[in-house]
């Protein structure tokens, strides 16, 4: 099983979602997070006075797949959250050892 974290711009959170959901993704955690990569932050203008945002607002999205299904989603989510921007975000795919549902006790793809 594979566990697939994508940082991606709060517009496409939706996009992303419905994409998912269409390829038979059965569950996902979603995070409102802050950061920066290249981007780096930018200045804002309030009252006359400038200041500088370093840490932009990002969706966090976690999904946990098979491991066969892993490539096809992260090709969608790649697909669907790219707008060709620099601060499209990232995806970072991880191997799970185990999987536990807590109500039933199931484990591995049963799990999912």
């Amino acid at each position: 099983m594979k566990k697939i974290e994508a940082i991606v711009r709060h517009f496409k959170l939706e996009e992303v979602k419905d994409a998912l959901n269409a390829m038979g993704v059965k569950g996902m955690t979603v995070t409102e997070v802050r950061g920066f990569g290249r981007q780096k932050g930018h200045t804002e203008t309030y009252r006359g006075a400038e200041y500088s945002v370093d840490f932009l607002p990002k969706v966090k999205i976690e999904v946990v797949v098979d491991e066969a299904e892993a490539q096809g989603v992260i090709n969608k989510i790649m697909t669907t959250a790219r707008t060709g921007q620099v601060g499209d975000g990232k995806i970072f795919v991880t191997q799970l050892a185990d999987v536990v549902r807590i109500r039933t006790g199931e484990t591995a793809g049963a799990a999912i």
